[in-house]
C-alpha cells in the first residue's frame, strides 16, 4: 500500500470522503458476523432482528432529514446511484408528456453524465447557468421551465466550491410549476440543517461516507402523498425497496449509516462553527502572506469547512505532489483524475489561470488548529518556493 511506513499526511479532503468514526464501527460490527441475518428472511429470528435494524436505521435517517414517514427513504449503494434513479427514474416514468429536464452548469458529474445520457437518447436538458459565486438564480430556473419539464436536479452544496444554493427558493418556483425538484445533498446532510418538508424537496441523494459513515451505502428520498413521485427503476429483481431499489440491503452499512447521521445532528452547529473558524482562520493565513490568492465560491454561503483558493501564478498539479504532508485536491474527487479543468471553475467565468492554479481544502472533525497552522506554512513554503521558479501570472 502506498504510504506504508511513512508518517502519514494531514487530511484536509474531507468533500472527497471521511473516515468512519469509531462509534459509527462500533454500531456496525455485530451486524456482521452475529446478527449476519438477510433483511428480507420473514421466517426466523436472524431475518427478523435484520430487518428490525434496517427499519430503526429509516426511521433515523427519515428524521434526520425532515421526512414526513420512514418509508420515503429507499436505501441505494450511494449517490450516484440515487442520483441516477431519481432523474432515470423520473424522466422514464414521465414520458412521453414530460422530456425535459432543467439542472444546473456546476452539477456533480453523477448529475451532469446522467443528463448528458438522457440526452442522447432524446431527452431534451437545459442546464442554467451561475454567476461568479456559483450561484443558481431561481428565476433563471423558472424561466426554463416548460410544460414538458418533468424535473429540476440542483444540488444543495457544491463539492469543489462549497457554494450553498438557494434550494427552497428553487423548489417554490417548480412547485408552481408542479415540476418535481430534486437535489443532490451529499455534501450537506450531516454539515448544514436539512429539511426536506420545509424546503419543498420532492426528491434528495445522500450518503454515508460523506459524514463519517461507511462506503457503499447512500439513500434517495422520495416524497410520499400527492402529486404522486413516479420513478421507474434503474434495476428489477427479488421487490425490495418498494420495487425501487432491489438487491439484498447491507444491514451493517445501512445501521452506520443512520449512526453517523445521529452524531452529526448531535453536534452540527457547535461543529460547524469549529470548521468555519479554523477555514476563515488558514484563509487570512495564506491571503496575508501569498500576494494573487483568490476565493473561489460564495465568500459567506458556502459549507463551513470548504475553501477553494486560486494561487495565480502556480501550477495546482504540480503543486499538489509538493506537499506530501497534507492530503489536498483541485476539485471533485469523481473527476480529479480526468486531467480536464474543472467545469465548476469554468462556469463560474474564472480565467483560466485562476482555474488552474485552483485548491480546495476540505477540512473535517479530525482536523484542529495545530494541523491547520502546519497546512498554511507548508502551502505559503511552495507557493513561494513555485513564484520564485515561474514568473507571477495575472489576471
Amino acid at each position: 500500500m502506498p504510504g506504508d511506513g511513512m508518517k502519514r499526511p494531514i487530511y484536509l479532503d474531507h468533500h472527497a470522503t471521511t473516515p468512519v468514526d469509531p462509534r459509527v464501527l462500533e454500531a456496525m460490527q455485530p451486524w456482521f458476523c452475529e446478527d449476519f441475518g438477510n433483511a428480507s428472511s420473514a421466517t426466523h429470528l436472524y431475518g427478523w432482528r435484520a430487518e428490525a435494524a434496517v427499519e430503526a436505521a429509516r426511521e433515523a435517517l427519515a428524521e434526520g432529514i425532515g421526512a414526513a414517514e420512514p418509508a420515503e427513504i429507499v436505501f441505494t449503494s450511494g449517490t450516484t446511484e440515487a442520483d441516477n434513479l431519481a432523474l432515470q427514474g423520473v424522466l422514464r416514468a414521465a414520458v412521453p408528456r414530460r422530456d425535459h429536464l432543467v439542472t444546473s452548469a456546476i452539477e456533480h458529474p453523477a448529475v451532469l453524465d446522467v443528463a448528458r445520457a438522457l440526452e442522447g437518447e432524446g431527452f431534451r436538458v437545459d442546464r442554467v447557468p451561475v454567476d461568479t459565486r456559483g450561484l443558481v438564480d431561481p428565476d433563471d430556473v423558472a424561466r426554463a421551465l416548460t410544460d414538458r419539464t418533468a424535473l429540476v436536479s440542483v444540488m444543495t452544496a457544491n463539492s469543489e466550491i462549497g457554494t450553498i444554493q438557494p434550494i427552497r427558493e428553487i423548489a417554490a418556483r417548480c412547485r408552481e410549476r408542479g415540476v418535481l425538484f430534486h437535489t443532490d445533498a451529499a455534501q450537506a446532510v450531516g454539515k448544514l440543517p436539512v429539511d426536506v418538508q420545509a424546503d419543498g424537496v420532492d426528491l434528495l441523494s445522500m450518503c454515508a461516507h460523506k459524514l463519517y459513515g461507511p462506503k457503499g451505502v447512500g439513500a434517495l428520498y422520495v416524497r410520499a402523498g400527492r402529486p404522486k413521485v413516479r420513478l421507474r427503476p434503474l434495476l428489477y429483481g427479488g421487490g425490495h425497496e418498494r420495487g425501487l431499489r432491489p438487491g439484498t440491503l447491507p444491514v451493517p452499512l445501512i445501521v452506520g449509516f443512520a449512526r453517523a447521521l445521529s452524531l452529526a445532528r448531535e453536534d452540527l452547529s457547535e461543529e460547524a462553527a469549529r470548521l468555519r473558524a479554523l477555514r476563515d482562520w488558514l484563509q487570512s493565513r495564506l491571503a496575508g502572506a501569498l500576494d494573487e490568492v483568490y476565493v473561489n465560491g460564495d465568500p459567506e454561503r458556502r459549507l463551513p469547512g470548504n475553501l477553494n483558493l486560486s494561487f495565480v501564478g502556480v501550477d495546482a498539479d504540480r503543486l499538489l505532489p509538493a506537499l506530501p504532508e497534507l492530503a489536498l485536491s483541485t476539485g471533485s474527487a469523481c473527476a480529479s483524475g480526468s486531467g480536464e479543468p474543472s467545469h465548476v471553475l469554468a462556469a463560474l467565468g474564472l480565467p483560466k489561470r485562476r482555474v488552474r492554479s485552483a485548491v480546495r481544502f476540505g477540512l473535517g472533525r479530525g482536523n484542529d488548529r495545530a494541523q491547520i497552522e502546519r497546512a498554511a506554512e507548508r502551502v505559503i513554503e511552495e507557493v513561494s518556493r513555485a513564484r520564485r521558479t515561474v514568473p507571477l501570472e495575472r489576471d
